[in-house]
């Protein structure tokens, strides 16, 4: 499943722009989501863009598997985070019951609708027994492109909690929040914590 290719581009071409934003503090949800794990737990991240999630789950301890599918954002979060990042798209993922937890903030949104259950059982399939999941996503009625010509599966609440549900998932927390995109539009964002059942 090739990365849409204007999002492909964008994120390629914006990489450097979003490894000077340094000083901004990780993902409003992640000190929660990481206060569910054991210590030591390993954390894969998908999406790890510039490597600032990363930089706070190794801080706290964790052991962090750190990816992205765009080449110049790997090169980034290795260049400024000092992380082993390395390079994979959500469809590369192939592996059984090997993470702890899965954190994939604004990444997941990225992928088309017809093949993100799919991608939802990989993350099920990489999971230990009973392993945690986050994802959020920009809520919409139907697949689209932001203003900056980014896909986004834009889905309503309702659609993805029922295709979690689906691929296996329990869903233990939800969070509805109004959030900026890059774009400048204000949108209605879902945050979702599952875990694996």
């Amino acid at each position: 499943m090739p990365i849409d290719p204007a999002t492909f581009e964008f994120y390629q071409a914006q990489a450097p722009h979003y490894s000077l934003n340094s000083a901004i503090g990780p993902s409003r949800h992640l000190d929660s989501f990481l206060d569910r794990l054991t210590p030591n737990a390993s954390v894969l991240e998908l999406g790890c863009g510039t490597g600032r999630d990363a930089a706070r789950i190794a801080e706290r301890g964790f052991d962090i598997d750190a990816t992205d599918g765009i080449p110049a954002m790997v090169a980034k979060a290795n260049e400024h985070r000092g992380l082993d990042a390395r390079l994979m798209r959500f469809d590369e993922l192939d592996v059984e019951n090997r993470y702890d937890a899965v954190w994939a903030h604004a990444c997941l949104l990225h992928c088309p609708r017809t093949e993100l259950h799919s991608v939802l059982q990989r993350i099920h399939r990489a999971l230990q027994p009973g392993g945690w999941h986050y994802g959020s996503y920009k809520l919409g009625d139907g697949e689209g492109r932001d203003l900056l010509g980014r896909l986004h599966n834009f889905p309503t609440a309702g659609w993805l909690i029922e295709i979690y549900r689906k691929a296996g998932f329990a869903i233990e927390g939800r969070v509805l929040f109004a959030g900026k995109g890059s774009d400048g539009t204000m949108r209605d964002w879902l945050a979702i914590t599952v875990r694996k059942q």
